[in-house]
């Protein structure tokens, strides 16, 4: 099916200036007190509408326009069930006490702040691959929290440093952040091309994790051990974190081998959890584990804003603006590799999910090492300013007033130092030496 290109329209000015209301609404979501979800499912919703509108005025096709909503639909629930599923075994972990016992074990160490400082630096980065980084931050924010309440010193780069881990972690997996989900399951890459990020991922982070544990005090934080209580795991948590690792297999194999959609291995997992709660419930009765409290507890304001933003996306692609963006893709003007460095910028102000969503809809014509630059670039840019990604939010809103966007300005620095090596480690690796 071929669209029409009606940017020039009034319906084409209408989707887009609705898009860039309803996104300043969403960039100032603690100033109006208003919930990501609710201007981005306005904008997607309202845009289709508009379009069906215009199809009817003027006599045209309305089927096209069905068909693209269709299509879209399909996009956004291989994503969301998919999220569904990872954000209802985090939510078991987290009631199964893994997380908990995760944090006292932490802080009993007798670690310095600037040993705390590391230890949480590398647990965001290689646990966000499998939890995705948003969830990573807000685990790993807490702990820090936790282990000192006041000390700016060590909370500020402390709540950098997990930020920039959990976005150079998620980079380099396809479960680790909503961007390299969407490029995965729009087949621009196999699983295994994803690993090759990893030596970029880590390196630009140990750069910025480096500078910043510069000014991290080396000093012992108090911890009283008769005052605080050692959690412990609820029987059956391991047996949870093993079939979460049986699931990811599953979603790979789903995607990989079997040609499904990665969300049919990720809904088999869920299967595997409920028969795993039913079994608990049977031996200990539902106040000890039960999957759907699990289920009730899911972030669905989330999962309604990816809806939300990908179908506002879908609209712009439908009109023919992302067609116009692409442009700047062409050997004529910046090229793959120059505009796919500049997303990362552009992902700091956006936010990298509408970025990448953009991208995927107008598919300019790369090679897979470019389609990997969009990922890593897309997921590690947003580290440059506080609200440029997900993590970022999650841990603003965990360490109000110490955790600022001053604050986080102020190191700036050190991020885009770690983002230029990441990129030259990328241009070391699939240009020089021709892994593509």
């Amino acid at each position: 099916m071929e669209l029409l290109n009606l940017t020039m329209s009034w319906i084409g000015f209408s989707v887009l200036f609705i898009f860039i209301i309803g996104y300043y609404f969403i960039a100032n979501e603690e100033k109006y007190e208003i919930d990501k979800s609710v201007p981005a499912l306005f904008i997607g919703i309202v845009s289709f509408i508009l379009i069906a509108i215009y199809y009817y005025m003027n006599g045209l096709n309305i089927h096209h326009v069905h068909d693209e909503a269709e299509s879209v639909i399909l996009e956004i629930a291989e994503i969301v069930f998919f999220l569904f599923v990872a954000m209802t075994y985090i939510e078991s972990l987290i009631h199964m006490g893994v997380f908990d016992s995760l944090k006292y074990n932490l802080i009993s160490k007798g670690f310095t702040y600037r040993k705390l400082f590391w230890v949480t630096g590398f647990l965001a980065f290689f646990i966000s691959p499998i939890a995705d980084n948003l969830t990573t931050a807000l685990i790993l924010s807490t702990v820090l929290i936790t282990i000192e309440k006041t000390k700016k010193e060590f909370l500020v780069p402390g709540a950098i440093n997990i930020v920039v881990a959990a976005n150079a972690g998620g980079a380099w997996s396809p479960f680790g952040d909503i961007t390299t989900l969407m490029a995965w399951t729009a087949g621009k890459a196999h699983f295994v091309d994803f690993l090759f990020l990893f030596p970029s991922s880590i390196i630009g982070y140990l750069v910025t994790a480096f500078l910043l544990s510069r000014v991290v005090p080396d000093t012992k934080p108090h911890f009283d051990p008769n005052k605080e209580e050692k959690p412990k795991m609820k029987e059956g948590a391991t047996n949870i974190i093993f079939l979460g690792i049986i699931t990811i297999i599953c979603a790979v194999i789903s995607h990989q081998v079997l040609d499904f959609p990665a969300m049919w291995g990720m809904m088999f997992g869920l299967v595997l959890l409920k028969l795993h709660s039913y079994k608990l419930t049977k031996r200990f009765g539902k106040e000890h584990f039960n999957v759907f409290e699990s289920m009730a507890k899911i972030e669905n304001n989330t999962l309604l804003f990816f809806f939300g933003i990908l179908a506002a996306v879908g609209a712009l692609y439908f009109i023919g603006w992302l067609s116009l963006a692409s442009i700047v893709y062409q050997e004529d003007y910046l090229g793959p590799t120059m505009a796919n460095i500049g997303v990362g910028f552009l992902s700091a102000l956006v936010d990298n999910v509408p970025v990448m969503s953009a991208i995927l809809k107008a598919n300019p014509n790369m090679d897979l090492s470019n389609w990997m630059l969009v990922t890593l670039t897309a997921g590690i840019g947003g580290s440059l300013i506080s609200f440029g990604s997900a993590a970022g939010v999650g841990v603003m809103g965990k360490l109000k007033g110490i955790y600022t966007f001053g604050s986080h300005l102020k190191y700036a620095w050190t991020i885009l130092l770690g983002y230029f090596v990441s990129i030259a480690i990328w241009y070391l690796q699939f240009v020089v030496l021709g892994l593509n």
